[in-house]
């Protein structure tokens, strides 16, 4: 069976850092097409390799293409894409898929993905998750026709690469619609105000809430002042996606095993636990600097309002 040729991009409702592209403005290069969102976990660790790539091998015919498919709704917000454009120092094309016109052209499944396009607008390979960096390359000088070393790559911070060997906690959603081992004692009320608490003990891998909040099927929402969230997981590095959910600053407070996190913050916090949502993005809260083991964190948030839309750990 044939191999698929390039989609055309124009699905796409905006674009940053480029006029509108399609197939034939791409033909006689080398395209590699990023899905992406700009709060997963594992785009953001892909990234700084992809931004590699495109500068190593611009002058070789390569031209890479970002797609933002958005996952959750406040990542339609284009002002919120292109401040994380401008946070990773992106200067590729980058498609605003709000639409998911581009992603259905694709029969796209999947944060990240990769799709590696020839010469002639044919799809030569694809990769779906983070990961497979060296091999990826290796496609790439095949396809451009060069042949030299790696280019070096070190994620720092949040896109430093996952601890695998101890990573024992899922992507954890807080909306009932994927939400999963919710233990606060009364359950979920669905779309309206409740009074939640913890349990007494929490199992590993399940969280809950404190306080007011309204639980909606992809996000929690802060009523009132005080309200928090806690989460049990084994793992190096804990986040969490939050959006202010207005104009102004939310401050908040993380306490590891209830106490401050000391060494083992996360780059959004500082040592006593203290940190602000300021955009719509993934915030790490906790990165564990001696043994890995169960850890309870819980956030505290000054403010209502806020947003909090799912774990991810690392």
């Amino acid at each position: 069976m044939a191999s698929p040729h390039l989609p055309r991009l124009d699905g796409a409702t905006g674009w940053l850092n480029s006029a509108p592209l399609d197939p034939a403005d791409l033909r006689g290069s080398v395209v590699l097409v990023n899905f992406w969102t700009l709060t997963c976990i594992n785009w953001l660790r892909q990234e700084p390799y992809v931004r590699a790539w495109s500068r190593a091998y611009r002058d070789d015919g390569l031209v890479v293409v970002g797609v933002h498919t958005p996952e959750f709704s406040v990542e339609h917000d284009v002002d919120q894409v292109r401040r994380a454009v401008a946070a990773r120092d992106i200067d590729y094309p980058v498609a605003i898929d709000n639409a998911y016109g581009v992603w259905n052209a694709f029969d796209n499944q999947y944060w990240p993905a990769l799709y590696f396009v020839d010469t002639d607008g044919v799809i030569r390979d694809q990769h779906f998750g983070e990961g497979r960096y060296d091999e990826s390359e290796r496609v790439l000088q095949r396809l451009l026709g060069v042949d030299r070393e790696p280019v070096p790559v070190r994620g720092l911070g949040v896109e430093a690469e996952a601890d695998w060997s101890h990573l024992r906690t899922p992507e954890t959603y807080l909306g009932y619609a994927r939400g999963e081992h919710f233990a606060s004692p009364d359950g979920v009320a669905f779309d309206e105000e409740a009074t939640y608490a913890p349990p007494d003990e929490l199992p590993r891998n399940h969280w809950a809430l404190a306080g007011d909040w309204t639980i909606g099927a992809e996000r929690a929402v802060l009523d009132r002042a005080g309200g928090s969230v806690v989460v049990r997981f084994h793992a190096r590095d804990a986040h969490l996606v939050l959006s202010p959910g207005g104009p102004g600053p939310v401050p908040f407070r993380v306490l590891l095993d209830g106490e401050p996190p000391g060494p083992s913050h996360g780059v959004d916090v500082d040592e006593d636990g203290f940190g602000v949502v300021e955009d719509a993005r993934l915030y790490q809260l906790v990165r564990q600097w001696d043994t890995i083991r169960d850890r309870t964190v819980e956030i505290t948030f000054r403010e209502p309002g806020v947003e909090a839309y799912a774990f991810t750990f690392g």
